[in-house]
């Protein structure tokens, strides 16, 4: 039986656990959002969208997504 080691990051404000050795650029895509319409920052800093499947979340990120609303 694998263990499965979970690591805690904070996301817009809300505790999860999710498996330790996850790229944001999977996690991004397990919740079913689209990189290009979302901004993320990990840890006050803005990532940069060409990099985030070599960034990996670590134990007590602090992550914010937010999506791009169109208007007029």
């Amino acid at each position: 039986m694998k263990i499965i080691k979970k690591i805690k990051i904070n996301l817009n404000g809300k505790k999860l656990f999710i498996a330790k050795g996850t790229s944001v650029y999977s996690f991004i895509k397990r919740n079913k959002l689209q990189p290009n319409k979302i901004a993320i920052e990990l840890n006050k800093e803005i990532i940069d969208k060409k990099k985030i499947n070599k960034i990996f979340l670590k134990n007590n990120d602090k992550i914010e997504i937010v999506h791009f609303i169109g208007g007029g």
